[in-house]
């Protein structure tokens, strides 16, 4: 833990004098979006200072995730067998890899849509100016659930390999699971149809995906 949070900190303090700038290209998406004129505004006296610094803490967080989930890993191998090493290091790589996926994709196709959706139904005579603060949230929701969305896979596989679920049951709840994603994506997106969709569907596919390799995996134990 506390090489964690060192790995943290460090990273952090090399990030922090860039935090204007790392808050700038978080607010593009919306920026991008909004009338000509429009801006972002700070309702707090210290929002100004805070919320560039949580952005940089966030910043921080993502880029030592390699190093905080190597950390766990080298944590916990000690206890386990040389075949489950094996098992946990790609895992290790790919959850990773599959986390930052998620935010990409967050980033880079579902914020246009989402902020296009938001400025494009207000009301005449409204001005959009969101609040820094409120957007650094609303932001964080979505990078975390699509994040999150695509560990899918590794979820599955990791059940799957331990032994604690079977693929055959994964095939049968798979109904469940279609409605359970696209409950998800009405939750942590905003109520319109394309970006419900566009959570609810990766999602699903990601599940998909998961069963696949993980039936490749047992195959392939089975082989050998």
């Amino acid at each position: 833990m506390l090489r964690v949070v060192i790995g943290i900190v460090l990273t952090f303090l090399v990030l922090f004098p860039f935090a204007d700038q790392i808050y700038t290209l978080l607010a593009q998406p919306l920026l991008s979006k909004l009338p000509v004129g429009g801006q972002m505004i700070a309702t707090e006296v210290t929002t100004p200072f805070f919320v560039p610094m949580k952005m940089a803490m966030m910043a921080a967080f993502i880029l030592s995730l390699p190093h905080t989930l190597y950390q766990a890993w080298a944590f916990v191998a000690p206890g386990l067998y040389a075949h489950e090493r094996r098992f946990m290091m790609p895992l290790v790589i790919a959850s990773t890899l599959l986390f930052l996926a998620g935010m990409a994709f967050a980033y880079f196709l579902v914020f246009p849509v989402v902020f296009g959706f938001i400025t494009g139904y207000a009301p005449q005579g409204v001005a959009v100016m969101t609040d820094i603060g409120s957007y650094l949230d609303f932001v964080i929701t979505l990078f975390m659930a699509f994040g999150l969305a695509f560990e899918v896979p590794i979820a599955v596989i990791v059940l799957v390999g331990f032994g604690l679920v079977q693929i055959s049951t994964l095939k049968e709840i798979r109904s469940y699971v279609i409605v359970g994603a696209f409950v998800l994506g009405a939750i942590f997106t905003p109520p319109d149809i394309i970006s419900q969709f566009m959570l609810a569907i990766p999602l699903w596919l990601l599940y998909e995906a998961g069963i696949f390799l993980a039936g490749f995996i047992e195959r392939r134990k089975i082989s050998s």
